[in-house]
């Protein structure tokens, strides 16, 4: 498992955590994703044989995040 820290701009309500976490909870390989709103970091926990860095960044930018 790895895991990593996103800084991610664009957040600001409580709408913004559930869309980041549900698309990436809902990716293969995901085993944990917590989102915290205040510093605009979001933390991932996945398997590297299932799944890229760059999915879950993918990911994030299609609901209209950006990954910086």
């Amino acid at each position: 498992m790895e895991h990593v820290t996103l800084n991610v701009s664009g957040m600001s309500c409580e709408h913004c955590v559930k869309a980041v976490e549900g698309s990436v909870g809902e990716l293969q390989g995901v085993k944990k994703v917590s989102v915290n709103l205040a510093k605009g970091k979001v933390d991932v926990e996945y398997d590297t044989n299932l799944l890229s860095l760059d999915e879950i960044k993918e990911t994030i930018d299609d609901q209209g995040y950006d990954v910086i």
